[in-house]
């Protein structure tokens, strides 16, 4: 807190605490002593961060209203993600395709598909993220785009995906807010997979730390400085650091931190970094990217020489279909060609033993000639009697075109003067359609007949309303005669009126310039403070950027941290084991070279007198031979 605060690049004064500071209410104790706990996004994060410099309007040293309208309340929250930017569209889709390529994603993945895929694709690779939260999660057959917006609106999800965009998300206008859920789903999955390490780890450092942090002790601190900093909040200041010295010291009595050991952290944090940086300027390619580039290469060429197999296993079953076909056509042509040789042979020998003299082969010819002759003629008979039809059937449709023209344009008349349909306003019930195919040529021409009848009485009524109107109209000129000489009486007032109007504009004139110029002043000052306005939100920006890069850093040397301290456990654990191992092996050689020698002594006992000394091991008296 103190140090982000002293980093600041101007000194102009604090409108907003920096981000460290507002984060420090939201978390708990443990993230600096113990387990590392990562808070809930809030409702109001997205819509509070847009609001700093619009809603609160309060001085540094003014107090404020104490209303919660400036920090978001109800309002709908503002996506200000720039989802409508193509290169930050494609850097997600790089993420998710890296992201679903290490986690092993079933599914095809291609640059083609993540531009726009299908709901069903959509469907498959929401559940493949969301099983990395919930290994047990089974998406439902039915009522997917349902399914999809409950479960990120249950996991808090600060926007709204709509149920409508599911039917439809690989739109250009649904996909990018389908892309921005699934990466806020990812940054979801890997903030879980981080808590999860930090409680592995930390689990030994404050095993009874769940019921401190929930107990009374805890709340009535936090209740404390939450009260003192909101009350001098409103009387205008904006930095609060004696009050988070104090309840840090606070927290370190509850929680017995030990100082010496955060200081031997810190050491060894320092050495981890120095060798961080330079193995980092030793290294200067990173090896795993490019095994994962060459293994991204591999899964292609080995997806490519599976489709080629698949597409040379089909072009094989193909061949053998054809060669199939192409043998069953051959066994055909064979049994049809033996047919014929016997045909051929059966007229042969027909041929061999007619009895035919060559006077009657002259008359069948002469007979066959005149046949033709006669098939000839007919023939062109036919010929011509088709023709002749033709003919008279396009004359016959040009006569039906042009009936039809007619008819039609008697339609679109009777129309305009709302006689058709029956329910039109001037039909009165009757119907005045012309139907040529729906009655025989007698029912059309008493048809014809019946309209016309009906059309002379339409036109005589017609002629009746025109003179009704025409004295109307005579009688409204006489009016309008009436009504034009007060128009001119009343045209000498309006002139006065006018005289008196332009006077009114010239005053009115005056006045908008004296407007204008004071409106030319209040948009310079807007200008001006929309500026300042500006500056403080870079440099507000330009801090929280700098204390998330820290925090990133902190991060990566706490897990190199973490690694050697497991490694120390493991070779200490080793040693331990090692050095009972030999102790056991020790005392077991022992005990069996006491109780040979004890053999022995009682063997020797009655042969010989010598010396004895007594010695004493474990709790248990051993003689043995000076």
């Amino acid at each position: 807190m103190s140090r982000a605060t002293g980093s600041r690049p101007s000194d102009l004064p604090m409108r907003v605490q920096d981000s460290n500071r507002m984060s420090m209410v939201y978390t708990t104790p443990q993230s600096k002593f113990g387990k590392l706990n990562i808070p809930k996004p809030q409702s109001g994060t997205s819509e509070r961060r847009t609001s700093f410099f619009g809603a609160r309007t309060s001085g540094a040293g003014m107090p404020r209203n104490s209303t919660m309208s400036g920090f978001g309340g109800t309002e709908k929250i503002k996506d200000a993600r720039p989802l409508h930017d193509k290169a930050f569209v494609q850097q997600c889709i790089r993420q998710l395709h890296e992201f679903l390529t290490e986690q092993g994603y079933p599914g095809t993945l291609s640059s083609k598909t993540l531009q726009s895929p299908s709901t069903k694709e959509f469907v498959k690779m929401f559940e493949f993220i969301y099983r990395q939260l919930d290994p047990t999660f089974e998406m439902p057959k039915s009522k997917v785009e349902e399914e999809i917006p409950a479960i990120l609106k249950a996991l808090r999800y600060p926007f709204v995906l709509s149920k409508c965009s599911m039917y439809s998300v690989g739109a250009p206008h649904t996909w990018p807010q389908a892309l921005a859920a699934l990466m806020w789903l990812i940054d979801s999955v890997k903030i879980n997979w981080s808590l999860t390490k930090q409680e592995l780890l930390f689990s030994d450092f404050c095993e009874d730390s769940d019921s401190i942090e929930e107990g009374a002790e805890y709340n009535k601190l936090f209740l404390d400085y939450t009260a003192e900093t909101y009350s001098k909040f409103m009387q205008g200041d904006d930095t609060f650091e004696d009050e988070d010295e104090i309840f840090l010291a606070k927290l370190k009595r509850l929680y017995n931190v030990d100082e010496a050991l955060l200081a031997s952290m810190e050491e060894k944090h320092r050495m981890l970094s120095k060798e961080v940086e330079q193995l980092e300027k030793e290294s200067q390619t990173d090896r795993l990217m490019t095994k994962r580039m060459e293994k991204v290469k591999l899964q292609a060429d080995l997806k490519k020489l599976q489709s080629y197999r698949s597409s040379l296993e089909t072009f094989k079953a193909n061949l053998e279909n054809k060669a199939s076909e192409l043998n069953d056509e051959l066994d055909t042509t064979v049994s049809h060609l033996e047919t014929l040789k016997l045909e051929r042979n059966e007229l042969q020998h027909l041929l061999q033993n007619q009895k035919f003299t060559p006077a009657d082969v002259e008359r069948i010819n002469r007979e066959k000639r005149e046949l033709q002759q006669t098939i000839s003629s007919l023939t062109k008979s036919l010929e011509e009697a088709e023709q002749h039809k033709w003919n008279e059937e396009i004359a016959l449709a040009k006569v039906k075109e042009k009936a039809e023209l007619k008819l039609a344009e008697y339609h679109k008349l009777a129309r305009k003067l709302k006689l058709i349909p029956l329910s039109a306003e001037n039909a009165c019930g009757h119907d005045f359609e012309i139907r040529p195919f729906e009655c025989g040529p007698g029912n059309m021409v008493q048809h014809k007949a019946q309209i016309q009848m009906l059309l002379r009485k339409l036109i005589s009524d017609v002629e009746e309303e025109n003179s009704r109107l025409t004295n109307t109209k005579l009688n409204l000129e006489e009016s309008c005669e009436q009504v034009n000489s007060n128009i001119i009486d009343k045209a000498n007032d309006l002139k006065q009126l006018r005289e008196q109007k332009r006077k009114l504009d010239e005053r009115l004139d005056l006045d908008m310039q004296e407007i204008a110029r004071e409106e030319q002043e209040w948009a310079a000052e807007m200008e001006s403070v929309e500026d300042h306005r500006k500056l403080l939100e870079k440099k507000v920006n330009y801090g929280y950027d700098e204390a998330v890069q820290q925090l990133k850093a902190a991060q990566q040397q706490y897990h190199l941290v973490l690694q050697e301290t497991n490694e120390e456990r493991r070779t200490v654990a080793n040693n331990l084991a090692s050095v009972f191992t030999t102790a056991a092996d020790h005392l077991s050689i022992t005990e069996v070279n006491l109780l040979q020698l004890h053999i022995c002594f009682l063997h020797n006992e009655k042969e010989s007198a010598s010396q004895r000394n007594i010695f004493e091991f474990s709790g248990v008296r051993i003689y043995t031979l000076s």
